[in-house]
């Protein structure tokens, strides 16, 4: 049997489970940060209509506040 031949397939395996997990990894980061841009989970209206179900009627520079708060926390 020759060891340092196993040995060698074995790194291999190994080598290419770790350069497929952060391939793999770092495709699913893109992906996401992409589809969070396109498709914000919150927008202006929501804001609004969630003061407004809360008895208040917001006006456009608390709105444009709860947005600021809202970017500055994703990041």
């Amino acid at each position: 049997m020759d060891w340092t031949a196993l040995i060698f397939d074995i790194l291999k395996i190994l080598g290419g489970l770790i350069v497929g997990a952060l391939l793999g990894f770092f495709i699913a980061k893109k992906y996401m940060e992409k589809y969070m841009r396109e498709n914000p989970p919150i927008n202006e209206q929501m804001i609004r209509a969630l003061m407004m179900q809360m008895g208040r009627t917001p006006s456009q520079k608390q709105v444009n506040q709860m947005m600021n708060q809202m970017t500055k926390h994703m990041k």
